[in-house]
């Protein structure tokens, strides 16, 4: 099966029953994308499939043959880092590390999201939603963060939104 993943070309022959996870992982060695729950509940294996976001513990990887995959690997190098991965770090929205490429990799679907003028639960304009820190809580809900960075890795997509206001309490985050 041919698979392009961050622009290359990738072969692969995976169990029918692989998730797109494992063949990341375990096949072709690409470990920037985590495994936490294993179940879509927790976002950190959250990759970009055509654009965009989902869980790739709950996809199977024959289901991706030719389809374009990212993952966080794709997305910028330790000498140039994308615009995201910069505001993590500045931001400090890392902490631990292990959710910060589901994070990453969500944001960067949240942001075409709101370019494609997709409407979240929250949105006050069904019809042209803005950004405020309210709408990243709700369309980042989906990831989740042990270390408890939801403020800072709020401020990071923010500052690259070009979001105004002031930063977003982490019960405000919580209760989104």
């Amino acid at each position: 099966m041919h698979f392009t993943i961050n622009g290359r070309a990738f072969e692969a022959e995976p169990d029918i029953r692989a998730s797109l996870l494992d063949l990341l992982r375990n096949e072709l060695g690409l470990m920037g994308t985590k495994k936490g729950c294993d179940h879509g509940q927790c976002g950190a294996c959250t990759i970009l499939v055509n654009g965009r976001r989902i869980n790739a513990c709950l996809t199977l990887a024959v289901m991706h043959q030719d389809d374009d995959i990212v993952t966080i690997e794709g997305l910028g190098a330790p000498d140039k880092l994308a615009p995201l991965q910069d505001a993590f770090v500045r931001h400090d929205a890392y902490q631990c590390g292990y959710c910060t490429p589901g994070q990453i990799c969500s944001a960067v679907g949240l942001l075409s999201e709101v370019e494609a003028g997709w409407a979240s639960h929250v949105s006050d304009d069904l019809a042209a939603p803005a950004l405020s820190r309210a709408e990243i809580a709700e369309r980042m809900s989906g990831n989740l963060c042990r270390c408890s960075a939801y403020p800072n890795i709020v401020d990071a997509i923010a500052e690259v939104a070009g979001v105004d206001g002031a930063s977003v309490t982490e019960a405000e985050v919580v209760a989104a």
